[in-house]
C-alpha cells in the first residue's frame, strides 16, 4: 500500500512537470491568456509542492509501516503470494463496482482548449473588474470614496488622487499628524493597503509575495528602530528634526513647523507664523503631548499613543512600497483615466467588450501577415492608405480624412521644414513650443505678431518692419526739455550743451 503511494506521487510529480512545460512552451498573445497560464503554472506548483511534502513523509516512515511492508513483500513473505493478494483485492473493488470509471492520469493536468483549439480562460474571468482590464490598470474607485470620506483632507478627483495616494506628507493631500491617529483613516489605510497588495497576488502569481511582503515589513523594522521613519520622528527621543518646535526645510526656501504640521514657502513668512494664536495654541498642544511621552517612558512602558503611530506607520510605509513595486500599473492607469473622461459612454462599452472578447477586436481581412503580431502581442490592423487611428485602435473612415483634410501637407520653415498634416493641426502648432523656439532662433522676441508665417523671409522682413516703427515712435528725450542761452534764443537741451562745449554761447 506505502509502495503503491509512494509509486502514484511520483508518477504524479513527472504529470505535474510535464503541464508546467506545456504551458511555458506556449506563447498567447492575450493579455487574458497570458495570465489565466500563469495562475494555472502557480496552482501546479501548489500541487507540486503539497505532493513533495507527501512523498516526504513517507519516506521519513516515522511509524515504521513503510519498512514493515517492503519486508513482508521481500525477505519475510512469498511476493508472488503478496502480489496475487493484492491482483485478487482490485478485481473484488471492480466486481462490486462494475460501472466505475476509470481516470484516465494523461488528460489530468492538460491545458483545456476549445474545438478551434484556443485555450479556454477560466481562472481570471472572475479575480478582475473591467476597470482593471486583466491587471492593466488600477481600480481604485473605493479608496478614492474612503479617502473623500475622511475629515479634513482635500477635494481631490480621481486622477490627481492616483497622483498622491502614497504621499502621506500633510503638503501633499495628506492630513496632519494627530488626525492620523483615528480609526477611520487606520481603516482607509488597511483597505488601500489590502488592495495593492491583491493586485499584486493577482497580477504576478508566480511570485512570492508573501517574500517581498516580509521584506518590506523587515525594512519599516529596522527603520522604526532607528527613528527614521518619514513623517514619524519620535519627539521624544528623536530630536533628528527639531523635536521642541523646531523646523525642517523640505526645499531650498520652505519651512516646515513640527508644531502646526504645516510648510510655509519661506522663512519671513514662518516667522510671522510664530507669533499667530494658531501656532501657539499647536505649541502648547505638542509640549503636553511630549511631557505625557516622557512620564510613561519614565515608568518603564511604551506609550499608547507610539504603539498607535507605529501601526499606523507601518501600513503608510507598506503602500509606499507597493506602489513603487507597481509604478507602471500606476502609469498606465493615469493615461487610462486621462483617455476616458475624453471618450462617450457607448465608446466606453464597446471598448469593455472588445476587453471581454476572447478574441479581441474583429478585423478586416489582409492578404499577408494575416497571422503575425506586434511587439505588443496585439493583432494588426489592415490599413493600407496609412489613415490616422482612432480611440479603438483602428483606422478612422476615409470621408472623415478628407472632411478634415488630413491629407493635406502644410509644412513650416520656420519649424525646420516640419509637415503638418491638415489645416487644424497647421492653426494649433503657432501656439506650441516647436514654432516658438524657432522664432527665438531667429532673434524674433514678439511672437504674438507672427501667427500665419511660416517662411523665414516673411519673418525676417515682418521683424525688420516692426523694429523700424519702434524707432520712428521711439520719443527723443533730449527734444523734450526745452534750453535758453543768454539773448533769448529757445532751443534743446542737447544742441545747448553741444554749442556751450564749442564755447558759442
Amino acid at each position: 500500500m506505502y509502495l503503491e503511494d509512494q509509486r502514484y506521487i511520483h508518477e504524479d510529480l513527472e504529470r505535474l512537470e510535464q503541464a508546467i512545460a506545456d504551458r511555458i512552451g506556449d506563447d498567447p498573445k492575450h493579455i487574458r491568456d497570458r495570465l489565466n497560464r500563469d495562475h494555472e503554472v502557480a496552482q501546479l506548483l501548489d500541487q507540486i509542492r503539497s505532493q513533495s511534502t507527501n512523498l516526504l513523509k513517507l519516506y521519513r516512515d516515522e511509524d515504521g509501516a513503510l519498512t514493515r511492508e517492503i519486508q513482508q513483500v521481500g525477505a519475510e513473505g512469498d511476493p508472488f503470494e503478496e502480489f496475487y493478494r493484492e491482483v485478487g483485492a482490485i478485481r473484488d473493488h471492480h466486481a462490486r463496482y462494475p460501472n466505475e470509471q476509470a481516470e484516465n492520469a494523461e488528460l489530468r493536468y492538460r491545458a483545456k482548449r476549445t474545438a478551434d483549439g484556443d485555450l479556454i480562460p477560466y481562472l481570471v474571468d472572475t479575480l478582475f473588474s473591467g476597470e482593471e482590464a486583466f491587471g492593466r490598470f488600477f481600480d481604485l474607485h473605493a479608496c478614492h470614496e474612503s479617502y473623500l470620506n475622511l475629515p479634513n483632507v482635500k477635494r481631490l478627483n480621481y486622477l490627481q488622487y492616483l497622483e498622491i495616494f502614497d504621499n502621506f506628507a500633510p503638503g501633499a493631500g495628506g492630513i496632519k499628524r494627530d488626525e492620523k491617529l483615528t480609526d477611520q483613516y487606520f481603516r482607509y489605510l488597511g483597505e488601500l493597503a489590502e488592495y495593492l497588495e491583491s493586485f499584486m497576488r493577482r497580477t504576478r502569481p508566480l511570485e512570492n509575495v508573501d517574500k517581498i511582503i516580509a521584506a518590506f515589513d523587515d525594512e519599516f523594522g529596522a527603520a522604526w528602530e532607528k527613528n527614521e521613519v518619514e513623517g514619524w520622528v519620535d519627539e521624544v527621543n528623536g530630536a533628528a528634526n527639531g523635536a521642541a518646535g523646531g523646523h525642517q526645510t523640505a526645499s531650498a526656501d520652505a519651512v516646515f513647523c513640527e508644531d502646526c504640521d504645516k510648510e510655509f514657502k519661506n522663512e519671513n513668512v514662518y516667522k510671522n507664523h510664530l507669533t499667530g494664536r494658531k501656532h501657539i495654541k499647536a505649541a502648547e498642544k505638542r509640549a503636553e503631548r511630549i511631557k505625557e511621552a516622557q512620564e510613561e517612558g519614565a515608568s518603564g512602558t511604551v506609550s499608547a499613543r507610539r504603539m498607535k503611530e507605529k501601526a499606523v506607520a507601518e501600513r503608510e510605509y507598506r503602500i509606499k512600497k507597493l506602489a513603487a513595486a507597481m509604478s507602471t500599473e500606476r502609469a498606465d492607469t493615469k493615461v487610462n483615466v486621462e483617455r476616458k473622461q475624453g471618450m462617450t459612454e457607448r465608446e466606453r462599452q464597446q471598448e469593455l467588450d472588445n476587453l471581454m472578447s476572447l478574441d479581441g477586436p474583429e478585423r478586416e481581412p489582409s492578404g499577408e501577415g494575416d497571422d503575425e503580431d506586434d511587439e505588443d502581442g496585439e493583432e494588426k490592423i489592415y490599413n493600407p492608405l496609412k489613415l490616422p487611428l482612432a480611440w479603438d485602435g483602428k483606422p478612422i473612415p476615409f470621408w472623415l480624412y478628407r472632411l478634415h483634410g488630413l491629407g493635406v501637407e502644410f509644412p513650416c520653415e520656420v519649424c525646420g521644414n516640419f509637415v503638418y498634416m491638415g489645416r487644424r493641426a497647421y492653426d494649433k502648432h503657432f501656439n506650441e513650443a516647436r514654432h516658438i523656439y524657432g522664432l527665438r532662433c531667429l532673434g524674433i522676441t514678439n511672437t504674438t505678431l507672427f501667427r500665419d508665417i511660416s517662411h523665414i523671409d516673411e519673418a525676417m522682413r515682418l521683424w525688420e518692419k516692426i523694429q523700424k516703427e519702434e524707432k520712428k515712435n521711439k520719443i527723443d528725450e533730449g527734444s523734450v526739455v526745452q534750453m535758453e542761452d543768454a539773448e533769448g534764443n529757445v532751443m534743446p537741451e542737447k544742441v545747448y550743451y553741444d554749442l556751450q562745449k564749442q564755447g558759442l554761447l
